[in-house]
């Protein structure tokens, strides 16, 4: 059998606002992977990007294993790897130019390499890999371990014959995923990522999930792998796999990282009284839609589980927003999830998005006063981001600019000719966060004079409110001064001025 090397391509230290943060999280879609390969009697080794000191490392555990394989699978999911972050390409094509100097044949399965696979086919990759990947991972495995050229017979491949790109077949997606082998956790050096995570946060977090897609159709989100299709595990076969993580490397805290957790009917339900059966209730954080949470009693069955906070998709304030969006919801039912939630000892968080085509100073109102009413715990800010295969990216394709992916998750860059310029949305994402942390201050403030808090904490919230007395108000001048500039690729539009939300 071939000795296979298989790596993640998304390299935490070459993304700083991630690096920052310290919140390592194994890629579980590239244990997924190696668990399949072990499953049919493979030689599997790992390499684990995400706690590597620098591309170079790949280089050496090349040198280490000399594989037969190289296979570099991107965790899918992990949200990040759908934004095809420029310095994660260049880091993939290192890693090819070096699993092909040293003599392996390689495979790739990323969003980015499903997009743009002449990229990687050039580079020296012997198959892109496109769509769901495990099952087309071990045919191809199998092909090449039996010294096949032609691969046209294996779905969700695209491969060079000669000088011809071949896309074959695509790949049915997996309905029954409990049939899946289960992700190699032994291959994972928890002791790296546990220091790291009691080094910065006292505590140690792991990852699972629980299903895989979503149905929805946001017109901005897009679907490389899975397309619109929705698959999701047992709720038992999730709990057993929980407990049998928790028996390996003891988290305290656990991410599921489905896109939406929760959407099968009484799913969550089940997964309680499972978890009260096996006795393995351990904080989790998950993401899902307030439509879903609004359903008769799923805030109970979620606090039963254990779910520390719940991450809405909510976007914009903005009605009109969301209806552009085709995001089916509504802001009311994000107002009353996001109380419920909290009305259950649930903390909440909100992604929010700007800069969606149609969204001017008063739909950026609209955001900042659903923000001030429902005060999420937690908040994150992107700007739209046009995504190869989306309908928003058909729509504003003739507005791309030169450049078309961010070099790092923090980058802000508006990739297209939107209502306001680049400046303007990293200054606003400065300012929205900076009125976020103020107001729960204040709120701090409140539980202090209440008795709730320490002297401490209420004191450093004290000198915060007073700093932000200051800088509020100045950065709100700058914002209206940026949302004038002419925009570099447009004629200047004009917005009439209101004063601060």
């Amino acid at each position: 059998m071939p000795r296979i090397l298989v790596g993640s391509v998304y390299f935490l230290r070459l993304d700083p606002a991630r690096w920052a943060e310290h919140q390592p999280f194994p890629p579980l879609g590239t244990l997924y992977a190696a668990g399949t390969l072990q499953a049919s009697g493979h030689e599997v080794h790992f390499f684990d990007a995400m706690i590597a000191q620098a591309v170079a490392d790949w280089s050496a555990r090349v040198a280490e294993v000399r594989p037969d394989v190289a296979v570099l699978y991107d965790d899918n999911f992990n949200y990040l790897s759908k934004m095809c972050l420029s310095a994660m390409r260049l880091a993939a094509l290192e890693m090819i130019a070096a699993a092909t100097a040293a003599g392996a044949k390689v495979a790739i399965c990323s969003a980015d390499a499903a997009d743009h696979p002449d990229l990687y086919l050039d580079a020296g990759a012997g198959a892109v890999i496109v769509g769901e990947g495990e099952l087309t991972l071990a045919e191809l495995t199998a092909a090449w371990r039996d010294g096949a050229d032609d691969l046209s017979a294996i779905k969700g491949l695209a491969w060079r014959k000669g000088a011809e790109t071949v896309r074959n077949l695509k790949r049915e997606v997996l309905r029954d995923l409990d049939a899946l082998p289960p992700p190699a956790w032994e291959l994972v050096d928890m002791d790296a990522y546990r220091q790291v995570w009691r080094r910065h946060h006292g505590f140690f977090a792991l990852n699972l999930v629980t299903s895989r897609g979503c149905p929805y159709s946001c017109n901005w989100c897009a679907k490389p792998i899975w397309g619109q299709g929705y698959a999701v595990r047992g709720a038992r076969a999730v709990a057993e796999e929980l407990a049998r993580l928790v028996c390996l490397a003891a988290p305290d805290y656990i991410w599921f990282m489905d896109d939406i957790m929760g959407l099968k009917p009484r799913w969550w339900g089940e997964f309680a009284a499972a978890i009260d059966e096996l006795g393995v209730k351990v904080p989790f954080k998950c993401l899902s839609r307030a439509d879903l949470v609004l359903r008769e009693g799923a805030v109970d069955d979620l606090k039963r589980a254990g779910c520390d906070i719940v991450w809405l998709g909510a976007e914009s304030g903005s009605q009109k927003i969301l209806d552009a969006m085709d995001k089916d919801l509504s802001t009311g039912e994000i107002a009353e999830a996001t109380a419920k939630l909290k009305a259950a000892g649930i903390r909440v968080g909100h992604f929010l998005q700007f800069g969606y085509p149609g969204e001017g100073m008063a739909e950026i109102g609209q955001t900042l006063a659903m923000l001030r009413a429902t005060r999420p715990d937690e908040m994150g800010i992107s700007v739209s981001y046009p995504l190869p295969g989306t309908v928003f990216y058909e729509r504003v394709q003739n507005q791309l600019r030169d450049k078309r992916h961010w070099d790092v998750s923090s980058d802000m860059a508006m990739l297209y000719r939107g209502p306001y310029t680049t400046a303007f949305y990293r200054h606003l994402h400065t300012y929205v966060h900076r009125d976020f942390r103020v107001r729960r201050a204040v709120a701090q403030l409140r539980d202090a004079v209440r008795g709730r808090a320490g002297g401490g904490d209420h004191l450093r919230a004290l000198a915060f409110v007073a700093y932000c007395g200051v800088a509020i108000p100045l950065s709100w001048a700058r914002l209206q001064l940026l949302r004038l500039m002419p925009h570099p690729a447009a004629p200047r539009v004009m917005t009439a001025g209101r004063a601060a939300p």
